[in-house]
């Protein structure tokens, strides 16, 4: 019998679930949270109302009211969906073994007995304290329980086993393996790979062209193939805040405004912690899932909003933007230091 032991959850258009749900005159109606529409707001999320007319995360504020001007623009109120995330963490704690958290609405469990029955409680327990869907993906692995936490969204619960996966995969999108972005996906195309099943019936050699040494990761998750194991947080050495974009993104202003959200968020962080770090470091990765990060030390460390912004703008601005586009990008924060510790003084010798 198979081992469905590994769950994905999403919480369904978190932000602005949240203010439908706190705000009953919204229900029903199209929401962006982000910030108004005449100013250089960003959409940091779309209820799915609005994602009707075709807004979606990371779009100019003023472009989402374009093709809806009767969309409600709301600012961001992080400090609330913190909160609600730490209700939602603390009942996957009640019935998980191993959390691999991903972002603050968003994460896989480990869950050893009775796993599909668990899963539904916690779905029915999150709605009961929060009044919010969360759309489930239930499998043996980290790959196939994310894929089928998206087949049914919103609101969706959806088992995928060995047999499951093996109908559904081949006639899938090329677009829907993990690792295959926007400019992966174009040069797939052009080889004439347009759905899964032309993965797995590829040459390895021709797949190499365009994959690299990811080459056989990608064939494997064309089967439904991955042995990752759940990245458990351990006692923290540094704190990172990232976020996937639903879009690929390549304008600077508009990835700056996620630098410099994450930024106070990393801030408040170190600050209730009586924490300075003295690394910054900047991550990001790629349409073709190319990622890297860059890294800055600094003399005096900070813990401030603008000091981390700062950085990790500079950071940015050594990379190869605007002239390629960005899937996720996350700032993390370490190198620590900690209340009581020696702070290295500078003198103008």
């Amino acid at each position: 019998m198979e081992n469905l032991k590994i769950l994905h959850l999403d919480m369904d258009a978190f932000f602005a679930a949240i203010e439908q749900n706190e705000r009953p005159y919204l229900k029903g109606r199209p929401v962006v949270v982000g910030g108004k529409p005449d100013s250089r707001g960003v959409v940091s999320t779309a209820s799915y109302e609005a994602r009707e007319y075709g807004i979606h995360s990371g779009m100019s504020c003023k472009e989402a009211y374009n093709l809806c001007p009767k969309t409600v623009f709301l600012p961001v109120r992080m400090e609330r969906y913190k909160q609600v995330s730490r209700t939602i963490r603390s009942i996957f704690e009640k019935y998980a073994s191993s959390i691999e958290p991903l972002s603050i609405d968003e994460a896989f469990l480990e869950i050893e007995e009775n796993p599909v029955q668990e899963a539904k409680k916690i779905k029915e327990e999150i709605y009961k304290k929060t009044g919010l869907t969360v759309s489930v993906g239930v499998s043996y692995n980290k790959y196939l329980a994310k894929l089928a936490s998206d087949l049914e969204k919103p609101d969706g619960f959806t088992v995928m086993t060995r047999q499951k996966a093996e109908k559904i995969l081949p006639d899938l999108p090329i677009r829907k393996i993990w690792g295959v972005g926007s400019k992966t996906e174009k040069d797939l195309q052009e080889l004439g790979m347009f759905k899964i099943k032309d993965i797995q019936r590829a040459d390895v050699l021709l797949l190499k062209r365009v994959l690299g040494k990811r080459a056989e990761e990608v064939r494997q998750l064309s089967y439904g193939i991955d042995e990752r194991q759940l990245e458990t947080v351990q006692t923290a050495k540094s704190y990172g805040e990232e976020r996937t974009l639903s879009k690929d993104e390549h304008r600077i202003d508009v990835l700056r405004t996620y630098v410099n959200d994450f930024a106070e968020e990393l801030s408040e962080r170190l600050v209730r912690s009586h924490l300075k770090a003295r690394t910054v470091t900047l991550k990001m990765r790629y349409d073709d899932f190319d990622s890297i990060s860059r890294s800055k030390t600094v003399e005096k460390a900070v813990d401030d909003k603008g000091s981390i912004a700062k950085i990790a703008v500079s950071l940015m601005n050594k990379t190869d933007l605007p002239n390629r586009r960005v899937r996720l990008i996350g700032v993390q924060v370490g190198n620590f230091l900690y209340p009581g510790d020696p702070e290295q003084m500078k003198f103008p010798f």
